[in-house]
């Protein structure tokens, strides 16, 4: 998915690999930046940069909503997204839906900085396929975030029309929608042209917002973030935390992040409007 680059991390050691029943999954630990979560040769997180990516995916969507109450994570098999979702006070329940089981049972064993959400009393597991699990959830959740691997393999279809079409009946009015947006504009702006496209085909609206993380694709990753409620502005948190309740919650997003990670260099602000 990035020609003619490549990311190095030096390894210290190889933890574990093994074919679970969707993927290649391998754990190794790194010199500079702990340990490493690959799937199909991507890398997926990074005990060092880790936390760009859960708290920008999990806030951008939670503070978009006035009154998170249920909450559900297709994919997030390493329990990052959980750690951000139960820090909102309004959350009574948060689901976890992920087709792999050794992705959650080897984060428990040697990513416990993510896997720690899999603790909290709020949350409830289901191992299976995020499409099925969604067919019979109509008015259910209030945000639901898409943590999937890329566009190509076991999570191609969360990238499609009809998964968001299931997504969408499954929030209740007002419900918000995050899912991980195709990458990067430097090298996939094709793709998130069509995944906006998808999106404002069944939500009226649509945004992309990105954070910096080093160790995915060019070093930038960015979420649609989608709302039922036509009035609904994702741009600017709905809540906001004081300047030292930030300090204890998080190491990257802040009300000021969200804001700025609307906007975008005008390459790809043209191409998405």
């Amino acid at each position: 998915m990035w020609p003619g680059q490549a990311m190095t991390l030096k390894v210290n050691q190889i933890i574990h690999h093994e074919k679970s029943k969707y993927q290649d999954v391998l754990i190794f630990e790194s010199s500079d930046y702990g340990m490493v979560l690959v799937l199909d040769n991507v890398i997926q997180c990074t005990e060092r940069d880790e936390f760009s990516y859960q708290e920008m995916i999990a806030h951008l969507g939670l503070f978009s909503h006035p009154n998170p109450k249920r909450v559900l994570v297709i994919g997030g098999g390493d329990g990052g997204v959980l750690r951000e979702i139960v820090k909102h006070e309004s959350v009574e329940e948060a689901v976890l839906c992920d087709i792999d089981e050794a992705v959650i049972r080897l984060s428990k064993k040697y990513l416990p900085g993510m896997s720690v959400g899999f603790q909290h009393p709020k949350v409830k597991v289901h191992v299976g396929d995020g499409f099925k699990f969604l067919e019979d959830k109509k008015d259910t959740f209030d945000v639901i975030i898409t943590d999937s691997s890329d566009p190509e393999g076991p999570a191609e279809a969360l990238f499609q029309k009809p998964y968001f079409e299931l997504i969408n009946g499954a929030l209740r009015e007002g419900g918000v929608m995050t899912t991980q947006g195709s990458e990067n504009p430097w090298l996939h702006l094709k793709l998130i042209v069509e995944l906006k496209k998808s999106c404002k085909e069944i939500f009226p609206v649509a945004e992309y917002g990105w954070t910096t993380i080093p160790t995915y694709p060019s070093g930038q990753i960015g979420f649609m973030v989608c709302s039922k409620d036509a009035k609904s502005n994702v741009k600017k948190p709905l809540r906001s935390l004081s300047a030292e309740e930030e300090d204890q919650q998080f190491r990257y997003y802040s009300k000021a992040v969200h804001e700025a990670a609307f906007v975008l260099p005008k390459f790809a602000e043209k191409a998405l409007q």
